[in-house]
């Protein structure tokens, strides 16, 4: 005798169930039920259709009732609300929305896949017109709807994860002015404050105005604006709002069929996704999950994982046994120019599970520098003290970031460690990768300190130092150190400038009775002069993981804050051009793209030499940071920007004297 299988909700978890379990039992009796109209659709991509960047609304719906119904024989009811459940009769009471009418259906097992909702906390004025939350296609409607009717110009997000990030790029593509409040000191949860810096000002550059470690005290209705009213006292006009300041699982149901609930308020499902009750299965962002680190309770609401709860279910409803081993939680977003990725824990979440680690961050290229085109990738990877298994990692770049990723979450998930990084024969060729691979690169690296070939420090433990007993060395060139370094941003003492080409010839000039503290521009100029001193004599030396560049970033985000958190676009002066619209005098063009250690400024002041009265030097850079040791450059040298234009991620700079 077949079984009669029931399930609530759509979308990823409840719409990949049936499929998996059609194909895998013809003779069940399946019926699905969703409240809404819509049974799968593309949740990721709502921003996306609100942005413009997806031009069709119909793209966004992966499959309607009549096709699933059609194809895998499957009764779908959508705009059919479950409301109740009795676990003892094994029934369901279902309301039809259409008609207000109320009817049972029985079950031999019930599937739940509820989701998530999203978070509204009972700020004052809340319930304001102009107020969004965004989670399902009728939102997305609403959203674009008010967008194309009523034309705001100013928009508050609330809230800086996914769907708060996405939301701020998708409505400034729309034209915005766009405020981002976000409670926490950070964007982006999953990854670490450093990793998050680089985001923020990125963000700032694009001109969005960003409240961080500031939360929402009341919505005030101005008339033509709403008022959003900060904890810090400040005040933020706006035509719309977005609140996405997280989501919480749907439990309603549960909750009346009275199964167990986990200790962060989601369903408690065991290996099999199986509830409390032997006849009830859960799965998708309703429900708690392993985390596939360290073993713990966790809520995880994430596609990835509920599409594959859902094959999983649908096997062990099909009588082939499988269990879900865990959620390592591998993310990807992009923000604007950006790419953020993460997979596994990040510091914070193993400092308060108590978990010993260690942390390196390395700064690579996404291909071979001599060809043209490789950005920048910061990679930050965490990993087990006595052993190097892999706990961690995340990326910020330009270009990348979602290859590697995704090679180290499948390290992370066979349990491996930075030394199996080092082993990776990952595909090479000049316009995709290095030899080197960036993934090869922070296994090299963490792989070093842990067999103590050297030993770093990371950019919060400089302002802890006591530098009496410690010297700050700065191994890049000396026209790399006058455009900017950290002794002048920490506002350090005891540093000394040793270019690493001088080193050996300048020994003489380092203490050995002090710790001596080294950096460059990425911490692989550093690291070489830390073995020169190593094996020279010098037992207290230590390499800034990251280097200038991460610790610029951070100081650059440290900065924007004190000025009220607020950071315009740069706004520059024009080229000057004659009566025909063509500039007075030549310009003149340095390319600098696909350098890598760049010494940026002999390569500057050779140039502008060239400059009569009139030229204009055009630097063509192809990573923001080195727009902005341009930018340091000029300030030293009094040169003036007069332009910056951006194509893709490439920086065209133009500069007088």
């Amino acid at each position: 005798m077949s079984n009669k299988i029931l399930i609530v909700g759509g979308v990823a978890g409840g719409a990949s169930t049936a499929a998996r379990l059609r194909r895998m039992d013809e003779d069940a009796e399946i019926i699905m039920f969703e409240r809404g109209e819509y049974i799968s659709f593309a949740n990721c991509g709502l921003p996306y259709y609100i942005g413009g960047t997806i031009e069709k609304r119909d793209k966004l719906l992966v499959q309607t009732p009549k096709k699933m119904g059609n194809r895998f024989n499957i009764d779908v009811r959508v705009e059919n609300e479950v409301i109740d459940i009795n676990p003892n009769k094994q029934e369901i009471k279902v309301k039809d929305l259409t008609n207000n009418e109320e009817y049972v259906e029985d079950y031999d097992y019930l599937v739940l896949s509820p989701g998530a909702e999203p978070i509204k906390p009972p700020i004052p004025g809340i319930e304001d017109e102009r107020i969004f939350t965004l989670r399902n296609i009728p939102d997305t409607d609403e959203i674009k709807g008010y967008l194309d009717e009523k034309n705001p110009e100013k928009a508050v997000v609330i809230g800086g994860g996914f769907i708060g990030i996405e939301m701020v790029e998708n409505l400034h593509d729309q034209g915005l002015d766009v405020s981002l409040v976000e409670a926490a000191d950070q964007v982006m949860g999953p990854i670490d404050y450093d990793m998050a810096s680089i985001l923020h000002n990125h963000m700032r550059e694009q001109g969005i105005k960003l409240y961080l470690e500031d939360g929402v005290k009341s919505f005030e209705d101005k008339g033509n604006v709403t008022d959003v009213v900060l904890e810090s006292g400040k005040q933020l006009d706006a035509d719309m709002i977005i609140m996405a300041i997280g989501v919480k699982p749907n439990v309603e149901l549960a909750e009346k069929a009275d199964l167990e609930l986990g200790e962060t308020g989601a369903i408690l499902v065991d290996e099999y996704m199986k509830t409390s009750d032997e006849n009830i299965y859960a799965l998708g962002d309703a429900i708690e999950v392993k985390d596939y680190v360290t073993g713990n309770r966790t809520h995880i609401p994430l596609a990835g994982p509920a599409n594959k709860q859902g094959r999983i279910v649908a096997n062990n409803l099909a009588g082939r046994k499988e269990k879900f081993t865990g959620t390592q939680g591998s993310s990807v977003a992009k923000v604007f120019d950006c790419t953020v990725a993460s997979t596994g824990k990040n510091e914070e979440s193993l400092q308060q599970e108590g978990i010993d680690y260690q942390a390196s961050i390395t700064i690579s290229r996404s291909h071979a520098g001599y060809y043209p085109g490789g950005l920048r990738m910061f990679v930050k990877v965490l990993f087990k003290p006595e052993d190097g298994e892999l706990l961690g990692a995340q990326i910020v770049g330009l270009d990348g970031v979602d290859k590697r990723i995704d090679v180290l979450a499948t390290v992370l998930r066979f349990k491996k460690t930075v030394f199996d990084l080092q082993e990776l024969e990952l595909a090479y060729a000049p316009p995709y990768s290095s030899a080197k691979d960036p993934v090869n690169m922070a296994g090299f690296v963490a792989g070093n300190l842990l067999k103590e070939i050297t030993d770093i420090i990371h950019w919060w433990e400089l302002d802890e130092l006591d530098w009496q007993d410690k010297l700050l060395v700065d191994t890049r060139s000396a026209s790399e150190n006058r455009m900017g370094s950290i002794e002048d941003m920490a506002g350090i003492e005891n540093s000394i400038n040793i270019p690493l080409s001088e080193f050996r010839n300048r020994l003489d000039e380092l203490p050995k009775d002090k710790e001596l503290i080294l950096y460059c521009g990425s911490g692989l100029r550093s690291y070489i002069a830390s073995r020169i001193l190593l094996q020279n004599g010098f037992d207290k030396v230590k390499n800034l993981s990251g280097g200038y560049r991460l610790y610029t970033e951070i100081h650059q985000d440290k900065e924007a804050r004190s000025e009220s958190g607020l950071k315009d676009k740069v706004e520059h002066g024009q080229i000057v051009t004659d009566e025909t619209g063509e500039p007075v005098g030549d310009i003149i063009t340095l390319n600098l793209c696909g350098e890598q250690c760049l010494d940026i400024g002999k390569k500057l002041e050779k140039k502008a030499k060239e400059l009569k009265e009139d030229d204009i030097l055009e630097v063509v850079v192809d990573g923001p940071d080195f727009r902005n040791d341009i930018k340091s450059w000029c300030q030293e040298t009094n040169y003036e920007i007069v332009e910056i234009k951006q194509n893709d991620n490439k920086f065209n700079i133009f500069i007088t004297n």
